[in-house]
């Protein structure tokens, strides 16, 4: 569980690098955005296992 959550953080955080770097923001936006979604996705994910075991 805790290497899938740390996945989906991981992920989101490095496509908003990657997609702020790519629109040449110099505020970053889509990382914040989306590591603030894949910590919501890891969370969900987590407790969604967790309630079905």
């Amino acid at each position: 569980m805790a290497f899938q959550m740390g996945a989906i953080i991981t992920i989101g955080v490095f496509g908003g690098v990657k997609l702020d770097e790519w629109l040449q923001l110099k505020t970053p936006v889509f990382t914040l955005i989306l590591s603030l979604a894949s910590v919501a996705t890891a969370i969900y994910v987590s407790i969604k296992d967790f309630l079905k075991k």
